[in-house]
């Protein structure tokens, strides 16, 4: 839990992390290891020098690393895991739910865990239908997290307003899987940068408005689109992933993509994200908490980011979506250390 230097107490959730598995082992040839260089290549040019790892490290992890880094060295006080397959870029996949269902097992009271599909999988395809019925059953899963431009047997990305996506986003309301998640931000090599296009957002949106959908990244590099968009439609919030370590490589452009979010969108539809391990949460979190807007921009949208909004942005706005009883859970975890490998408890 951060705290600030008067002691209050800030509950954060990152609420999108993922516990991946890109060893070249796991590598299905140049696709598995251009996706790894392309992401580690935004992890090194974005972090401060003393936070970029080894790429053999940051290709794969334990749940100790992960555990450490984010409830003992990183403030948090819960996380979000979210899937990511690429099936055809990595032999077990990504990040896939049956790894992150580790660090679930390990630290349960920590931990959400949310599932994923993929419309063109049908019924019975490994991200189809009886999967994600499955994934309810097995995990309790609230939310699934969408990966548009991932590859499927030839094709290269999928919309969301398609009548195929429409059976599974009806299937979630039926099983009460309310929150989704998707990608819709900057490319990663070799996916296209046309299938995150933010514009199916406002299709599915309208149709399902008992659903919630964050768009991850906030639509990078299309923040305008997004914004136009998450402004008439209510249930569409913002995911801050990405967005957020620009904070320390280019502070300018990072006052002016919350400047609009905050105009557009408001404080109340905005979630923290690290994206770990793209990015360690423990910096992130100590820069949002000093960072002020400039009084140009401050005065230009008529916004301001106060110690309110980066509360809420922290963790009160993903608790309210997930039905977090912040007061409750502050006790929980208080009374509940995090152990690592059997070491002694660490404070948090």
């Amino acid at each position: 839990m951060y705290r600030t230097a008067d002691g209050r107490e800030i509950f954060v959730i990152d609420a999108h992390t993922h516990l991946w598995d890109a060893s070249p082992e796991n590598q299905r040839g140049k696709l598995g290891k251009g996706w790894i260089d392309c992401f580690y290549a935004y992890h090194k040019n974005l972090s401060p020098p003393d936070k970029v790892w080894t790429l053999e490290h940051y290709e794969r992890y334990s749940v100790e690393d992960m555990a450490r880094d984010l409830f003992v060295e990183g403030y948090v006080d819960m996380c979000i895991l979210q899937s990511t397959n690429l099936f055809e870029f990595y032999h077990t996949g990504f990040n896939p739910i049956e790894r992150n269902a580790q660090l679930k097992e390990a630290f349960p009271e920590r931990v959400i865990l949310n599932g994923s599909f993929d419309p063109r999988h049908g019924e019975d395809g490994p991200l189809g239908l009886n999967a994600l019925r499955q994934a309810k059953q097995q995990y309790g899963i609230q939310g699934v997290k969408l990966y548009t431009a991932e590859w499927h047997n030839g094709s290269r990305g999928w919309k969301l307003n398609t009548p195929e996506a429409y059976r599974f986003f009806e299937e979630c309301e039926k099983l009460g899987i309310t929150n989704i998640h998707i990608h819709k931000g900057p490319t990663i090599w070799p996916l296209d940068r046309d299938s995150f296009d933010v514009a199916d957002v406002d299709y599915a949106a309208t149709d399902f408005p008992g659903l919630t959908f964050i768009i991850e990244h906030c639509g990078l590099p299309r923040l305008e689109d997004f914004c136009w968009i998450a402004t008439q439609e209510t249930n569409v919030w913002g995911g801050l992933a990405v967005a957020l370590p620009f904070i320390h490589s280019r502070p300018r452009y990072f006052a002016e993509v919350m400047a609009n979010l905050l105009y557009w969108l408001g404080p109340d539809k905005l979630t923290f994200a690290s994206d770990y391990a793209l990015w360690t949460p423990g910096w992130l979190v100590e820069k949002f908490m000093a960072f002020e807007l400039p009084e140009d921009l401050e005065a230009e949208f008529g916004v301001k980011l106060t110690m309110e909004t980066k509360e809420k942005i922290l963790g009160l706005n993903a608790a309210r979506l997930y039905g977090i009883d912040v007061a409750a859970k502050k006790e929980q975890l208080r009374n509940m250390p995090v152990v690592l490998d059997g070491a002694a408890p660490a404070t948090v």
